[in-house]
């Protein structure tokens, strides 16, 4: 695998850690703004949003730039919206340079996958969108606790200004890793870019990510309650919990990342079969401390390996110009983290029990499957429309006057 798969790990792992740290720090953040936690919580939703518009809109504004100077441009924003964070007087200003960090993120995921599957054999082109998820997934077992144990100790805007410095890092390292001739100018325009989310099997792939990951958030959303009201673990415990639903993310993005390289549908179908069955079994795993902490790996491993599968499916779908598509991927994912969360607070809010929305993280799962049979259906019947290599047409073909019979000439071409 090329050295410059580094640089996008390093870029994606400074995401990921500004991404999922918030969480961790929504009560010193209130505390110093004078804000309630629920209203501090909306910077969540801020980044979020950041990224579901920022995904397509900076894709489809790049698409006639180098996609290595696109990387940088993009880590460099993501720089100033931690930058601006750190220096925020207030809660509007906060929630203005979220959603400014927000921005870069899809974007980044989108064009870097592009990058990487273009630096690698087409049998490895999984392994390499793969690899750079990889920061994203590491990040959940040491960026995020180290930052949060930062913004604990030296105040949440240490922690801003940390990531910062961890994007300065990625900017350097893809100035430095990414040669400039292994992404060339895209051809197909901001037209060709647009005409590629009119395709219906890229729809079926993106509907495949929100039903996918949706189900994923409407259990995590929640998993805090259920390890400590259902399994009886003590408050203090989640963190190091939540570090080994990373641990299992990342094994199950570095599995589908190899087992997709050999059957990428297959790898689809069976991540998201065993989404299905983790998600059925939490309510019991949840009954004793053992199963529910190995609940919570077997949720990040399972979700995680469907992740390197769908990014690439949507690239393929839209092979003639995937910056926008694969972009618009990273903005599935970011819906699927908001509606997972709403559907699965909406089990808890009706008073179906703490677990409740892992059972409905399943169903969801149930829903993604069904996407991607369809998705599976389509294809093949595209497939069959379309004529077999080597197969000879009969044509009309002019004959003199003299020569013809009562019957009409044929040849074949």
């Amino acid at each position: 695998m090329p050295l410059a798969l580094l640089a996008l790990a390093v870029g994606a792992f400074g995401i990921g850690t500004t991404e999922f740290v918030m969480m961790g720090l929504l009560p010193d953040v209130a505390d110093d703004l004078d804000i309630s936690i629920p209203t501090a919580g909306h910077l969540v939703s801020a980044y979020a949003l950041g990224v579901v518009v920022g995904a397509p809109l900076l894709a489809a504004a790049t698409t006639r730039m180098s996609r290595r100077a696109v990387l940088i441009a993009l880590m460099a924003l993501f720089v100033v919206g931690n930058a601006l964070s750190a220096a925020a007087p207030g809660e509007i200003s906060l929630l203005a340079a979220r959603f400014v960090s927000g921005l870069p993120h899809g974007a980044f995921f989108g064009v870097g996958a592009v990058v990487a599957t273009g630096m690698v054999a087409p049998e490895r082109k999984a392994r390499s969108v793969s690899l750079m998820f990889l920061g994203l997934t590491v990040a959940n077992i040491v960026g995020v606790p180290a930052a949060t144990a930062m913004g604990q100790q030296l105040g949440w805007r240490a922690t801003f200004l940390g990531v910062s410095a961890i994007g300065v890092a990625a900017i350097a390292a893809l100035a430095l890793l990414i040669p400039r001739d292994s992404a060339p100018a895209p051809t197909a325009g901001l037209r060709g870019e647009l005409a590629a989310l009119r395709s219906l099997p890229v729809w079926l792939a993106l509907g495949t990510t929100v039903a996918g990951f949706g189900a994923l958030f409407a259990a995590y959303s929640y998993i805090t309650p259920m390890l400590t009201d259902a399994a009886g673990f003590a408050e203090t415990s989640v963190t190091l919990l939540l570090a080994l639903f990373g641990v299992g993310a990342t094994a199950g993005n570095l599995l589908g990342g190899r087992l997709a390289d050999h059957s990428l549908r297959g790898t689809l179908f069976g991540g998201l079969a065993s989404l299905v069955v983790v998600l059925a079994l939490v309510p019991l795993l949840m009954r004793t401390p053992v199963t529910a902490a190995a609940s919570v790996a077997l949720l990040g491993m399972a979700a995680f390996v469907t992740g390197s599968p769908l990014q690439l499916m949507v690239m393929e779908k839209a092979a003639a110009a995937p910056s926008l598509a694969s972009s618009a991927n990273q903005a599935a994912f970011n819906l699927a983290n908001a509606g997972g969360a709403w559907i699965g607070g909406l089990a808890l809010a009706a008073g179906f029990g703490v677990t409740s929305p892992a059972t409905a993280g399943a169903a969801l799962a149930v829903l993604g499957l069904a996407v991607a049979g369809a998705a599976w259906a389509v294809d093949r019947r595209r497939a069959a429309l379309v004529p077999a290599p080597g197969r000879r047409r009969v044509v009309a073909a002019h004959v003199p006057e003299t020569d013809r019979t009562a019957s009409h000439a044929g040849v074949t071409e």
